[in-house]
């Protein structure tokens, strides 16, 4: 038996700090209690938070993660016991920009083997994004990802409008993202510090809708104990959105008239006026000037409130979103769900390509969503899709599609598993458990027979 060689290890005389801040990649480590007790240099200068800010809070609040809510890496692999290598997920850096990452965990022990805490490399991925998107023809900002030349055109503008604080009226069926340009155009702003106030108009009963707004005094009906402020007063210096601004009745529409003219509003029971230092996004899926002739919307307000005006286009127009956005929603949901769905088969890219979304953009993401409860991995299938969208004769088409002979069960399974792994022989052959001659023969007989 050979002598088992030791194992090297690094020079006592070079701190571990230095090792640490000499790497590329940020790294950072927890205790058991989420506090971080280390942060190279690497990790203040991606996230933007010097290092003596970062030790001693917890990891929560310095990277705002998108799966800090969940499925949170460092706690997989404390609560598992596992490394999680290489997921994709994206942190807000200290300007509010919003970064994309690559993270890798691992528990982190002491000289007796005992979990002390977890140890979090992350890579920064926004120049690699950066240059997929060019490649790809690929337009986005914010949260808002499309190849539709039509977004394109806002997007571009859309700086500039932020910029402007002119009030902004948003067009578009439900689901098409309105809330979404309007958060972008508040984070684009100078007002981005402050509040982003989101109301829907035709959520509230009319009777609750002015004190909602507005707010109230003490005393001014019979459950008013204390004064409660209204959006447009926690919206104060900042942005607020009036979603669904043509179900407003119209003795409303005169007090956001008058908020519009005067830059000021009146809480119920109040005896004067407060300022109303807030922007005003509004969005509708109504024809707006068609209810302003039928007397339902009041003329002065409408051309106050359209200003700046942006049609966002429903998914049926820009059909090159769909394969986009269901790549996006697949990306979330696996961060989200701790998952490694590789993405949508082809017959139900070719079904969603086909279908007309009344729901939009909102109802391709609860599809995603769905299949996610039902796929347990690999690629989305025809029936992980909710109940209204398989076809009537699916079961007999999956009938007639089973393979008849041992050969074509091989050949499916080769097929499957090449799908899997992007088309790579190697693993594919090491998960069917054949070598990659094999693998090869499969094909050849099938692309012969």
């Amino acid at each position: 038996m050979s002598e088992r060689k030791p194992i090297r290890s690094f020079p006592a005389d070079i701190p571990c700090e230095a090792i640490m801040d000499s790497v590329a990649d940020g790294v950072f480590t927890v205790d058991l209690n989420w506090v971080i007790t280390s942060f190279n240099r690497a990790a203040a200068e991606i996230t933007g938070v010097p290092a003596e800010q970062a030790i001693g809070r917890t990891c929560r609040e310095v990277f705002h993660s998108s799966i800090c809510d969940g499925a949170c890496a460092i706690g997989a692999c404390l609560a598992e016991d596992r490394t999680v290598s290489n997921r994709s997920i994206s942190i807000i850096r200290t300007d509010g920009v919003r970064l994309p990452v690559s993270i890798s965990a691992a528990p982190l022990r002491d000289g007796r083997g005992r979990v002390i805490g977890g140890v979090e490399t992350f890579r920064d991925l926004s120049e690699l994004q950066l240059m997929r998107k060019e490649l790809q023809g690929l337009h986005s900002l914010e949260d808002i990802r499309t190849r539709s030349r039509a977004i394109i055109r806002i997007l571009d503008i859309l700086p500039q409008i932020a910029e402007s604080l002119s009030t902004v009226l948003v067009l578009g069926e439900s689901g098409t993202g309105k809330e979404l340009l309007a958060r972008a155009i508040h984070n684009l702003s100078p007002r981005k510090t402050k509040p982003f106030v989101a109301v829907n108009c035709g959520a509230l009963p009319e009777n609750l809708l002015e004190s909602e707004l507005f707010g109230y005094k003490a005393g001014a009906f019979t459950d008013a104990r204390r004064d409660k402020p209204g959006r447009f007063g926690l919206a104060q210096g900042g942005t607020i959105f009036l979603d669904e601004i043509g179900d407003l009745p119209l003795a409303l529409q005169v007090k956001i008239l008058r908020v519009l003219q005067e830059r000021s509003f009146e809480p119920l029971g109040a005896v004067r006026s407060e300022p109303a230092d807030v922007r005003v996004v509004a969005a509708t899926n109504r024809d707006l000037a068609a209810m302003v002739e039928r007397g339902e919307f009041r003329q002065d307000l409408y051309y106050r409130l359209n200003v700046v005006q942006l049609r966002l286009p429903p998914l049926r127009e820009r059909p090159e979103d769909i394969p986009l956005l269901a790549a996006h929603f697949v990306d979330k949901r696996n961060a989200l769900m701790g998952k490694d769905i590789q993405g949508v088969s082809e017959d139900v890219m070719g079904l969603l390509a086909r279908y007309a979304f009344p729901g939009n953009v909102r109802e391709l993401e609860n599809i995603i969503e769905y299949a996610f409860i039902l796929c347990p991995g690999g690629f989305i299938q025809m029936e992980h899709l909710p109940e209204y969208l398989q076809p009537a004769d699916l079961g007999a088409a999956h009938e007639r599609a089973k393979p008849r002979t041992m050969e074509d069960i091989r050949h499916q399974a080769v097929i499957e598993a090449l799908a899997r792994h992007k088309g790579r022989k190697r693993p594919a052959a090491r998960e069917l458990g054949i070598s990659k001659d094999t693998l090869r023969r499969i094909l050849q007989r099938a692309e012969s027979g």
